[in-house]
């Protein structure tokens, strides 16, 4: 295939997944065409249908491209807690929300994508999560702190960086530390 041409459509799919992503964190899984998306994107409907088979399949697909916790699992198991609640604690005070977590959000009540989602905080969280604690019940304390985890980009997204009174960062990692560890703990 001509490079001008693989760029171009590269270009296009990307345009696609950053419209589709745009649209479903302020508007929900069930309120977005995919003419709306096409018409956002600057593309052809039949393109969309093209790259990516159906809304649904988009839908994964911006999910997907969040990609998994960036470094948060991988270091030393003893310091897990730690940069569990670093994360957590960064998230909560960014000014900048999560657009697939507004997306998730957004999109929840739709019965439709209810596997996608369970999927991919599956796929990205709780597995991941797991297979690094020893012992009895690692599906159990990693659900619990996945928990914690999509319900603080839950609380971010309903209240925004400023909506929580918060007493600074180093208090705030210390404190969710606090609660990981008693979640983790085996």
């Amino acid at each position: 295939m001509d490079e001008t041409r693989q760029r171009d459509r590269e270009g296009t799919r990307r345009r696609i997944l950053d419209a589709a992503r745009d649209l479903f964190a302020e508007l929900g899984y069930d309120q977005v065409t995919m003419r709306l998306i096409a018409a956002e994107a600057g593309a052809n409907v039949a393109l969309i249908n093209r790259y990516f088979g159906s809304k649904r399949e988009l839908f994964a697909e911006v999910l997907a491209a969040q990609g998994r916790f960036p470094g948060i699992l991988d270091g030393p198991p003893e310091e897990l807690s730690r940069r569990l609640a670093e994360y957590v604690a960064d998230r909560l005070s960014s000014e900048r929300a999560s657009p697939v977590m507004a997306a998730l959000i957004s999109s929840s009540s739709c019965p439709e994508i209810h596997e996608i989602i369970r999927d991919r905080v599956s796929s990205a969280i709780l597995e991941p999560l797991a297979a690094r604690l020893p012992g009895p019940d690692a599906v159990f304390r990693a659900a619990v702190a996945t928990a914690l985890i999509t319900g603080s980009g839950t609380l971010r997204q309903l209240y925004g960086a400023d909506g929580v009174a918060v007493p600074g960062r180093e208090v705030v990692v210390a404190r969710l530390e606090t609660v990981f560890e008693a979640c983790l703990r085996a």
